[in-house]
């Protein structure tokens, strides 16, 4: 039996948790191209600035830009002008996103369970480790 590329399974993954959180999350007004992942990393790191968000989630600039305007409009986040450089924007999560925070959470809990429900604890354990490891190089 031919191995399927690993590209292609954690492309189907990812589409498939994609479709999950997109159902979930749309009550919400919190819609795809990662608007959760730029959500809850602004929710962890108070004040982050859009060029760290942007590297840290390993997203383009005009990704970063779009989701970040949305976020904002939908009352998730506030920009506020870096004193110390005014051409940077520093990210704040809303008390609207605080308070929303347990039931997002509780949706990602879900959505992971549902991913990962026919492995033991042992072999999601070992997943996540593998792609951790994968995740660590920088060139891909």
């Amino acid at each position: 039996m031919a191995k399927e590329p690993i590209g292609k399974l954690i492309a189907y993954i990812s589409r498939q948790n994609q479709k999950i959180l997109s159902k979930e999350l749309r009550p919400f007004n919190i819609g795809g191209g990662g608007q959760h992942s730029f959500l809850k990393t602004i929710l962890m790191n108070p004040g982050i600035n859009q060029d760290r968000l942007t590297t840290k989630l390993k997203y383009d600039k005009a990704t970063t830009a779009r989701s970040v305007k949305q976020l904002e409009r939908n009352g998730y986040i506030e920009r506020v002008t870096n004193q110390n450089d005014r051409r940077s924007n520093l990210l704040f999560p809303t008390q609207k996103a605080k308070d929303f925070y347990p039931t997002f959470q509780k949706i990602l809990d879900r959505s992971n369970r549902k991913l990962t429900k026919l492995l033991t604890n042992e072999e999601e354990d070992q997943l996540i480790v593998l792609l951790q490891k994968i995740c660590k190089h920088g060139d891909i």
